[in-house]
Formats: C-alpha cells, structure tokens, sequence
C-alpha cells in the first residue's frame, strides 16, 4: 500500500521512491524500537542504532547489536521487510536505466559524449565494416557510425563503436555524434548530391573540420571545394585509400603527385610481375636506375631483371608505377622495332606501402641491386 502511494505521487520511475521508503522505516522504527526495548539497551542508542539498521536492512545482520524483546523483534522484521523492499526497487529502477540506456544506444537515438573520434556519415553493408574494420585496426582513434533511418539497429554492435541513426544531412544527428569534437569525418552518402548536402551541413555544424567524401564522379570534387576548399575527395571505389586519408590527411595527394611525375599514362603494377616477363633491362633514370622495355623482348646482357617465370627479389612485394610516353598522338603511327613491339618507354619506380612516409633518397652504394650504378 505505502509503495502504491508513493507511486501515484512520486512516479514509478523516480529514484524519489526507494529513499522515501527508507527513510519512512528508519523513522518509524526507531521510535517503536525505543518502546519496546529498555531504556539501558545499547540498540537503541543514536550512536548504534543507525547501524543496526544499516545492516539489517541489508539483511547482512552482522550480530553485534540485537533487540531482545518480542517487540524489539517484530520491529526488526518491519527492519527487514522495508530494507528488502527499498533494495528491490533501487535494483529494479537501476536495472531499467541500464536497460533503457543500452537501447538507446542500440537504436541510435542517444546523444554520444565522445571527443576526438574519427566519424563515418552513412553505412553501406560490407563496404562500411571493411572501413571500420581498419580504423579499428589502427587504434588511434574511437569510432562513431551515423546511418540513415533505413537501419534501424547498430549493425556492428561486436565493433565496440558508437552509434547514432537518422537524417545524417541535419545538424540534429550530427550533434549527437559529436561532430563538433570530431578529430576527423568521412560522407560516405548513397550518391554525390547527397555527399554535397551532408558537406553543407557538416560546414555549417563544425566549420574547422576538413572532411573525406567519397565520390562516384571525381568532377564533383570542384562543386564541394565551394563549400569548404580543405574539403578532400576520394574515389568511392577505394575504401583502403578513404580509410588511409581519414588517418593520414593528404596522403591521397602524395599518391597523386607520385602516380602523375613526369606526365604521360601512368599505371600501378606489381614489380615482381613486371620484372618476371623479362622484357626489362636497366637504364639511366631522372633518381638513378629504372627498368626499360626496348621493345626486342631481351633484357640487358650485363644486368639481368629477371628471368622469365622467376620474380626479381629486389621487387618482389613492391608495386611501381608503369609509365607509359607515346612517342606519337592518338591515330599517329608510332615508331615499331623490327620485330613489331610497339615503341614505348616503360620506367619502373618502387612506391612506399599504404600509409609510410616517402622514402628518402638511398645511397647510390647500397648493396640493393636496383640502385647500383
């Protein structure tokens, strides 16, 4: 009767009620306890009976205070029931903020206290774990995922990460997944219109970031710069360099600027692959040696590449960029060898793995056998 009371004035859910409860038994109970023990007993003293009461009502009942009339008991029963009663209802009141707290978390719709974390705005199936998987991966960084509506739970709730759903083009979501004190942001949105308006929003939220959107069109990376000129575009169809730029900003740059030295029609291959059709041989080059095809089919009698079906170990592992130089325009006739190979140059330079740094320039006296003179 006493909780439905409390209840109806209190409310169900209030932390109110359980410290009403046990401060209406602590109250009353005193008081009875003082009637019915007598007036020399050690329980009913301020000093002990506070604890007696403690104990009891955590039903530990540790012993060293205990009523000894028939009265004394049947308050403590009172004691025990109220203390049971009030710890009930803190467990339960506790266990449903718990609860309520994980689902909100689950559907997206909490408010997320984070700070320097890397945040992705739109979820494509399999392609959004690959991203997550290698942000996770790196460690540096917490990660938060906004979706759209259309997923209505966390769809990696085994990644650890946070999570928020809703219109991710509206200052609303962004807010809650802490764009503001985001370290970094990547639109990954389900076309480029749509990248351009999460951009805007993204701008006018937290003016200072230099987002990552992924872009179907590259020709679109012009529209965005309007919005914020430290804007970077990414191909969407690169989720390893989105997740290398999110980490290591303007390293898609470095990557442009190595695959475009020099002009012509530059191509990213495998050096142990190239080296094995055993039509290079070694020239001078513009940073010491490169491969060249001369077009015969032979290498260089003194400085074999390799040799037909075995990789070079010098290149295995590596990639290089292949860099063609037509010696004549589209619908010209290019200058052929006698045996019909077609007149082109090929240079092979080795890049740096995704996300080092830029090696500096190595001894012409290194024992490798690609940079000897």
């Amino acid at each position: 009767m006493l909780f439905r009371l409390l209840q109806r004035f209190v409310g169900p859910r209030s932390w109110a009620t359980p410290t009403v409860v046990i401060v209406f038994v602590f109250f009353t109970s005193w008081p009875l306890m003082a009637l019915f023990e007598s007036a020399d007993s050690e329980l009913v003293r301020p000093a002990n009976y506070w604890w007696w009461f403690l104990v009891t009502t955590s039903t530990v009942g540790y012993g060293d205070f205990y009523p000894e009339t028939t009265g004394g008991h049947t308050v403590g029963v009172y004691v025990i029931v109220g203390g049971i009663a009030t710890l009930t209802t803190l467990f339960t009141h506790l266990a449903t903020k718990l609860e309520t707290a994980r689902g909100k978390r689950m559907s997206g719709t909490a408010t997320l206290h984070v700070s320097g974390h890397v945040l992705m705005l739109g979820y494509h199936s399999g392609r959004s774990e690959r991203i997550l998987d290698e942000l996770l991966a790196d460690g540096r960084h917490p990660v938060v995922l906004a979706a759209w509506d259309e997923v209505d739970r966390n769809p990696v709730p085994d990644r650890g990460i946070g999570f928020v759903r809703g219109d991710v083009s509206t200052d609303e979501v962004l807010r809650r997944a802490g764009v503001q004190r985001a370290r970094s942001v990547l639109i990954d949105a389900h076309d480029d219109n749509e990248a351009l308006a999460i951009a805007v929003t993204v701008d006018h939220v937290s003016p200072e970031l230099a987002p990552v959107v992924a872009l179907r069109d590259m020709s679109r990376a012009e529209h965005l710069r309007y919005v914020n000129s430290s804007i970077r575009c990414v191909q969407w169809h690169t989720p390893q360099m989105i997740t290398e730029e999110l980490l290591d900003p303007g390293i898609t740059q470095v990557y442009a600027e190595l695959v475009t030295h020099g002009g012509g029609e530059h191509l990213l291959v495998p050096a142990a692959r190239l080296a094995r059709t055993g039509d290079l041989r070694r020239v001078p080059g513009r940073s010491g040696q490169a491969l060249r095809r001369n077009g015969t089919g032979r290498t260089h009698p003194e400085r074999p590449v390799g040799q037909p079906g075995m990789g070079n170990p010098a290149t295995r592992g590596q990639h290089a960029v292949l860099h063609r130089q037509a010696t004549g325009l589209p619908g010209q006739d290019r200058p052929r060898d006698p045996r019909g190979g077609e007149g082109v140059t090929t240079s092979l330079r080795p890049l740096p793995a995704v996300g080092a740094a830029l090696p500096a320039r190595r001894n012409p006296s290194s024992n490798d056998p690609l940079l000897r003179s």
